[in-house]
């Protein structure tokens, strides 16, 4: 009998890496093609220090333009979608029969949101913590209930 194979995405908004679980007394095995990093800069790089400037409805006045927009959270919903794509390819190419998703509460809520049905479908735990520093042989005791 062929061992089930589970995918393990443990995620934040920046960074990201899967490992693969063969069973609940196997060890985790780490791929380093499965390890994704995002686009994360300072506020400063990613957007100007001063806010637009627009006309007055009425007379020649200038008024600030608010952004509408925060960078920080557009750059994390695109490393969420790049994520989704990932895990998508590697359901593709069978390369998982479960998933666990483990992500920091807002990540975890983007990924719900992007990744497709047939990839929801082989989700079977998810858990709402960021556990993107802590190493790999630690993570076993983190997932008891999900695996």
């Amino acid at each position: 009998m062929k061992p089930t194979r589970t995918w393990i995405l443990i995620a934040d908004g920046a960074r990201a890496r899967i490992l693969e679980s063969h069973g609940p007394t196997s060890p985790l095995i780490a791929h380093s093609e499965l390890i994704f990093s995002g686009e994360h800069g300072a506020t400063h790089d990613i957007m100007s220090d001063k806010q637009g400037r627009s006309f007055s409805s009425q007379g020649s006045r200038h008024a600030a333009v608010e952004s509408h927009s925060d960078p920080h959270r557009e750059l994390k919903a695109k490393f969420a979608h790049q994520l989704a794509e990932a895990l998508e390819h590697g359901l593709q190419q069978n390369a998982y029969d479960r998933l666990v998703i483990v992500a920091s509460p807002v990540t975890l809520g983007d990924l719900r949101s992007t990744i497709s049905d047939h990839v929801r479908a082989k989700v079977t735990g998810e858990l709402a913590q960021d556990l993107t520093k802590i190493p790999n042989d630690k993570i076993p005791s983190h997932l008891a209930d999900v695996l």
